[in-house]
C-alpha cells in the first residue's frame, strides 16, 4: 500500500483566503486546485488529491470564532 504524500512539496507557494461571511481560511499548498474535501472534525476539512495522492490543502471551518474564544482564555 502506497503512503499518502503529505506536505511533501517543501519549496511549493502557500495560498491562502479568508471568507468573512463563513468564517473560513482556505490553506492550499502550491496552486489551488480541485481535491477531494475530508471532513476529519472539529471544523477542518483536509483536501486530497485522489490522483497524486497528495493532501494538497486544508480548510479551517469557524477559524476567526475559534481564535476569539481562545483569547478570552488567556
Amino acid at each position: 500500500m502506497e503512503a499518502v504524500k503529505l506536505f511533501d512539496k517543501k519549496d511549493a507557494p502557500l495560498d491562502w483566503e479568508y471568507d468573512g461571511e463563513a468564517d473560513t481560511l482556505y490553506i492550499s499548498f502550491g496552486e489551488p486546485r480541485a481535491a477531494l474535501g475530508i471532513d476529519v472534525g472539529e471544523g477542518v476539512v483536509v483536501r486530497y488529491d485522489e490522483k497524486a495522492r497528495e493532501v494538497v490543502g486544508l480548510t479551517l471551518i469557524g477559524v476567526g470564532k475559534r481564535l476569539e474564544e481562545y483569547i478570552k482564555t488567556i
